[in-house]
């Protein structure tokens, strides 16, 4: 018996500021160690997209500002 499944598309309107805000909500739950772990993905996503291969070195830039 073959069953047919169907998805709904579902689309929700947000205002762009309101989505900012809870993109900073959400990272200022994470720690310290996860939200630089997502950046340092982030970043061998990048350069391997980039140039086809991470870099051997890269140098290390934190910048800390107060929100």
């Amino acid at each position: 018996m073959k069953i047919n499944r169907k998805m709904v598309k579902v689309v929700n309107q947000v205002r762009m500021e309101d989505e900012d805000h809870l993109d900073v909500l959400f990272w200022l739950k994470r720690s310290p160690s996860e939200r630089l772990g997502e950046v340092t993905r982030l970043r061998k996503n990048y350069f391997t997209w980039l140039n086809g291969s991470f870099p051997k070195k890269i140098e290390k830039v934190v910048n800390q500002t107060s929100l």
